[in-house]
């Protein structure tokens, strides 16, 4: 069985299978930290599940707005806005402290700011690069549990 583990403090992705270690992946998290508060800009703890998956197919660097694809991003380009990118991973909590997950829209994403992968600098989901993150997409399913851990 596959299921995610991502830590806070070394800004990491595992996949796993049935436990055991199958890829580490960078991440960039909140900036402000751990925390499940509506309006906090953090990262929620706890486990979850993939609720839903948008962008199957879509061109690598598809800019997303409410899940919907609106345009390519230009990585020759400098853009300072929080762009998600190429694939989304929506999570649902399902522990008491982060039952708003699914309404906090905090999702696994690709972004345009890759530069900040390994650092905190979300705005609350989990950042990824374009690349990783098409990986991952392809290999997990709605469903796959997740935990985050700080």
């Amino acid at each position: 069985m596959l299921s995610l583990l991502i830590t806070i403090h070394d800004q990491s992705l595992r996949l796993l299978d049935h436990g055991k270690e199958v890829v580490k992946y960078t991440i960039s998290s909140a900036k402000n930290g751990p925390g499940s508060e509506e309006g906090s800009f953090k990262t929620p703890l706890g486990n979850f599940i993939i609720s839903e998956k948008h962008g199957q197919d879509a061109p690598l660097n598809t800019i997303f707005k409410g899940r919907k694809p609106i345009g390519q991003w230009d990585p020759c380009e400098c853009c300072d806005d929080d762009l998600v990118t190429t694939r989304i991973l929506w999570l649902d909590g399902l522990d008491p402290d982060n039952a708003n997950t699914k309404s906090r829209y905090i999702y696994i994403h690709g972004t345009n700011h890759e530069d900040k992968i390994g650092i905190p600098h979300s705005c609350g989901c989990i950042r990824m690069k374009n690349t990783d993150i098409v990986e991952l997409f392809d290999t997990v399913t709605e469903n796959t549990p997740v935990r985050i851990e700080a």
